[in-house]
């Protein structure tokens, strides 16, 4: 981290129009989906044109449970998904999601299963609504060195029902200065 973070810093000095942390999760906060907010902000830095967000799929990963699962969904049955999100080849976000499967349908399930659709693209005919439950300053959770902002969410349907709960890495490619 100390690296990355000199580097992020330093390039803010030498680009004082550089975005900021306050600016990029502003982007976050305004929207329930963290892939239409990471669409937002890659098109706005002109990262992509179009300014589509992909998911890489990760290997399985020695990523804790966290303890929160059994609060948000008891002892209902969960996937995990492990992803990497992608904009015009810039790596944004690293991300678990734990999802309740069984709330989707079989066409969502192969699709996150497969292919390199973002989970909130996915589920977005769901109607879901995001509940920030942390939102950490660097790297927590297993998170590469180099994020920049760590947040935790879970994901509850219109009914209440809680469909997915969420760890989401924001690497420093974010807030890098562009040429």
């Amino acid at each position: 981290m100390p690296g990355a973070l000199a580097l992020l810093v330093t390039s803010m000095i030498a680009n004082p129009s550089a975005p900021t942390l306050q600016e990029f999760e502003a982007v976050l906060a305004r929207h329930d989906s963290a892939t239409v907010a990471l669409e937002e902000w890659c098109d706005a830095r002109r990262l992509a044109k179009p300014a589509t967000v992909t998911a890489t799929l990760m290997p399985p990963t020695t990523q804790q449970t966290p303890a929160a699962l059994a609060d948000v969904f008891g002892k209902e049955a969960l996937s995990l998904r492990h992803v990497r999100l992608s904009c015009g080849g810039t790596v944004l976000s690293i991300a678990w999601n734990w999802y309740a499967s069984a709330l989707l349908t079989p066409q969502m399930n192969a699709a996150l299963a497969q292919g390199n659709v973002p989970f909130g693209k996915v589920i977005a005919p769901l109607g879901f609504r995001r509940v920030a439950l942390s939102i950490t300053a660097g790297p927590a959770n297993n998170c590469p060195a180099d994020t920049i902002s760590t947040h935790q969410a879970k994901l509850v349907l219109p009914d209440g029902r809680a469909l997915a709960y969420l760890v989401e890495c924001y690497t420093a490619a974010n807030l890098a200065a562009r040429r």
